[in-house]
């Protein structure tokens, strides 16, 4: 084997003693056949049942991932490999690492990114609940390609094969289970030229240590988070625009729908739906704020624009123009009753529009502030519209 291998094959272990063995076999006879250089890397993650010496005596490289987490143990395992192409499996053995070729094939054509599918390949008796076969994992991919369009029908497909190039493109720093979605994401955002082929699926010796509800909601959670702009940006700005016009043709005029009148609990509604929608819209303009000063996103041309137009000041002058304007108006109607005697206002349409005004001015400043407060190098962002790439985490 070279110095330098062409090909290194990525395994995070935890305790699996019963499988470690015939992955490291299999993918070092895959070498051989295919007579490429190669290596096999054993990110070993804490086992304690002796998982790395056995990895280490069938031939792998066996590095220490210290820090917990099945995407810690991949981010020191591909930090550490020294292949031009990197191939991606679980220790389960429920991967064939003797088909690396399959994954290999594809990248010789071009591509940069090949994700396995078991959805469209083969899932062996036994091999995956039918909760996640039918369930979970078809709808979560779903949503993935919905939010991100990334054309993969198995998103959480341990078995993938990748350029180095492409890796450091893609830039994963989660150190959970959501390292396996971060990748595809990333991979998407990078325009990677990407290709999926089917795979068979067996099943795993050993106890599983995936948690259906537990790890389904991370990965939600994850994915929503990741997408601001379907989770707050779109549904507050809706909220707000049909709060905000409801609002306006109420202070103004009477509407009615289908003969019936609407009134001053529309009027609420339309008030309650534009408080809303800032809320929700201040907390996704935050959320892609933080995404950026983390160095989650690399770039975000609108919110580059937005913060080219928009800063601290300005964010409270409007939203003490709007606090102040409330304030006003409810001033005015309070020398209004005075003068009237204290007697009947009827002006209830004009004190829910102010009272939103105060409420959304205050959002408004209180988001501001914290927005500063999130440290953005903005100065950087104005310049290219971009972050820099994030920094790496230390090994260990």
């Amino acid at each position: 084997m070279s110095a330098t291998p062409a090909v290194s094959v990525v395994i995070p272990c935890l305790n699996e003693r019963e499988t470690i063995a015939a992955c490291v076999s299999k993918a070092r006879r895959a070498f051989a056949e295919l007579e490429i250089d190669g290596e096999v890397v054993v990110a070993d993650n804490g086992s304690t049942d002796g998982s790395d010496e056995i990895a280490a005596a069938e031939g792998a490289r066996v590095v220490r991932a210290v820090r917990k987490g099945y995407g810690n143990a991949y981010l020191v395992g591909f930090r550490e490999a020294h292949g031009d192409v990197m191939v991606m499996g679980d220790a389960d053995d429920t991967y064939d690492f003797s088909r690396l070729g399959d994954f290999l094939a594809p990248l010789r054509e071009g591509y940069e990114f090949v994700n396995g599918s078991r959805l469209r390949g083969q899932i062996l008796p036994g091999a995956m609940p039918w909760s996640h076969r039918y369930i979970g994992n078809p709808f979560l991919s779903w949503l993935l390609n919905l939010f991100f369009h990334t054309g993969f029908s198995d998103s959480y497909c341990g078995m993938r094969a990748f350029t180095r190039e492409a890796y450091q493109r893609i830039q994963p720093r989660s150190v959970g289970m959501e390292f396996a979605l971060e990748m595809i994401i990333n991979a998407g955002k990078a325009q990677l030229r990407s290709t999926e082929i089917p795979i068979v699926y067996h099943p795993r010796l050993g106890e599983s240590k995936l948690h259906t509800l537990k790890d389904g909601w991370r990965s939600l959670r994850f994915m929503l988070l990741y997408s601001p702009d379907h989770l707050f940006l779109l549904p507050g700005l809706a909220f707000l625009a049909v709060g905000s016009l409801v609002m306006a043709l109420l202070l103004f005029a009477t509407l009615s729908i289908a003969g019936h009148p609407l009134g001053n609990h529309s009027m609420l509604v339309g008030a309650l739906l534009a408080i809303l929608g800032v809320q929700i819209l201040a907390t996704g303009l935050l959320a892609k704020t933080y995404s950026l000063a983390e160095r989650f996103e690399r770039d975000d041309k609108l919110l580059a624009a937005f913060y080219r137009r928009f800063n601290l000041e300005k964010g409270l002058v409007l939203g003490g123009v709007l606090v102040v304007g409330g304030v006003l108006v409810y001033l005015v109607m309070l020398i209004s009753w005075w003068r009237s005697g204290f007697g009947p206002l009827f002006q209830e349409r004009p004190a829910i529009a102010a009272l939103a005004a105060v409420v959304i001015g205050a959002q408004i400043i209180i988001a501001s502030f914290f927005g500063s407060l999130l440290g953005l190098k903005r100065a950087e962002l104005l310049e290219t519209g971009a972050v820099p790439a994030p920094d790496p985490l230390p090994v260990s």
